[in-house]
């Protein structure tokens, strides 16, 4: 397959948010309708640039792997394609989840999602989190009590307020995204063994 681009940019090595923050800046310099190749290396950006291009507008038209490297394709809208950028309205930090988790009830009224990807789970996560990488987040609903809260973290809060868009989307009433999720994160946290 060979598809034409106007210019690529190299992801590769880079873990969320870098990827998708690179894309943004670079779609900002492209002109409207051409097509940015992201060579990446961190699964997670699959989810993550087709969540994204789906939120603003640009189109995510696919992506090869090749080796360990996948390229994503995404073709700048034109201005009047172009949706404004939205940020999930209902946060909490680090610190309030884990004074929250300290409750005897917790798990009670709420589940705690970990939208990363499983590799980045099994290194560590926090205790009762339940795995559920953004790719595979609208396929795994079921698995969800819609009469719960639903918390949901990342490593840096970019991927779970994503999920907290798309939860809310999908018509889950109570989504909180934590910020800035796992990358400084304090609290307890368990290993995959």
């Amino acid at each position: 397959m060979n598809i034409q681009v106007d210019k690529t940019l190299d992801a590769k090595g880079l873990a969320c948010p870098m990827p998708i923050v690179r894309t943004k800046k670079m779609m900002e310099e492209l002109p409207d309708g051409h097509v940015l190749e992201v060579q990446a290396t961190d699964k997670g950006s699959m989810a993550d640039l087709q969540s994204w291009t789906a939120k603003t507008g640009h189109a995510y038209l696919g992506n090869k792997i090749v080796g360990n490297v996948i390229h994503h394709y995404v073709r700048k809208a034109s201005a009047s394609e172009i949706k404004p950028e939205q940020k999930h309205p209902i946060t909490l930090t680090n610190d309030e989840l884990n004074a929250e988790m300290g409750q005897s009830n917790f798990t009670d009224h709420l589940i705690l999602i970990d939208v990363r990807e499983p590799a980045e789970y099994a290194f560590g996560h926090i205790p009762g989190a339940l795995s559920i990488p953004l790719g595979a987040l609208v396929n795994r609903t079921s698995e969800l009590d819609p009469s719960k809260g639903i918390y949901v973290i990342c490593r840096t809060g970019t991927r779970s307020d994503m999920a907290a868009q798309m939860l809310s989307n999908l018509g889950f009433a109570n989504v909180t995204n934590i910020i800035p999720g796992m990358s400084e994160w304090t609290g307890p946290t368990k290993s995959e063994e």
